[in-house]
């Protein structure tokens, strides 16, 4: 099920960077279709342990037979709950593959994608109680405009919410065909593929709380790694990329730089690459969806 579920983005570059004691623990924080699990288990010795986190139930299907390996059905914003109780001890890496997967994505029934008509969801943990369709039609103006203009940067965001409210005023937004319906008159012609990308990806963000559950991984990353452990992760938008960039080189979402008495940076990481790591021609060509990736990798110092 891997491949039709979702192609591993940035898998050797990723795995290869992060696994530097094969005896060691490490957490997969975005199981997925299992691929940078797999990879990162053959780097591992008959020492090693991999446990892997997923809160999409549909993941769990494609789990891995290895003694060294278990799989969390849960919000990888607990893993530091998890080390501190299951574990006991500090890990040796971290590894994060943000976004949504292909299996998601194609799946009409889940609402994840402009393209393909059906209940309008986007729900990662389908057993969460809020849905995108309950946003839309239960937010008020203010919180509507903070989520386009925040996570979506949706230029006419205004507009775009007052024909949200005009709407549903009369009949309730149910499916992605109705959003869109609602909001046609916002939509330009000129590149309306790349707009309802940036709107749907607003919604997304906010019924899954992505971004804070990138905050709270972050703030927790230095506690749970070892002097010398390794944080692997990969983002597809500017807003996931800005808070990993910033707290790899500030040790803060805020990117505000904390001095010492002595006026030494305070960074709980170093890294050995300047810039974040990108797909190759070859993997864009093979894989169209990780044009926008980009890999960060930090060293617990």
């Amino acid at each position: 099920m891997e491949n039709t579920y979702h192609i591993p983005v940035l898998l050797t570059e990723s795995v290869d960077h992060l696994v530097h004691n094969p005896d060691g623990i490490y957490l997969d924080l975005t199981f997925g279709g299992g691929g940078h699990s797999k990879y990162l288990l053959s780097k591992l010795s008959e020492k090693g342990r991999l446990f892997s986190f997923d809160k999409d139930r549909h993941a769990l299907e494609n789990t891995i037979d290895d003694q060294r390996f278990t799989l969390i059905h849960h919000n990888f914003r607990y893993a530091k709950q998890f080390v501190t109780y299951s574990v006991g001890f500090e890990i040796d890496g971290i590894l994060a593959d943000l976004g949504i997967s292909s299996y998601q994505i194609n799946e009409n029934d889940r609402g994840f994608a402009h393209r393909m008509d059906g209940p309008f969801d986007m729900r990662m943990d389908i057993d969460a109680k809020k849905s995108a369709a309950d946003i839309i039609n239960d937010y008020t103006e203010a919180e509507l405009l903070r989520i386009f203009r925040s996570y979506g940067e949706i230029k006419n965001a205004f507009k775009l919410t007052t024909s949200i409210i005009n709407t549903r005023r009369n009949i309730p937004i149910k499916t992605v065909e109705d959003f869109k319906t609602a909001i046609n008159n916002c939509i330009p012609k000129s590149e309306s593929a790349r707009y309802l990308s940036q709107v749907f990806q607003a919604l997304r963000i906010e019924v899954n709380q992505e971004l804070k559950d990138l905050e709270i991984l972050l703030a927790d990353a230095p506690e749970i790694l070892k002097p010398g452990g390794r944080i692997s992760v990969i983002s597809y938008h500017s807003l996931e990329d800005r808070l990993v960039k910033n707290f790899l080189q500030t040790g803060n979402t805020e990117g505000q730089l904390v001095k010492d008495f002595f006026g030494n940076s305070i960074t709980p990481f170093s890294s050995e690459f300047k810039k974040p790591i990108v797909p190759g021609e070859k993997e864009i060509t093979n894989n169209p969806r990780s044009r926008s990736a980009k890999l960060r990798i930090g060293i617990k110092k």
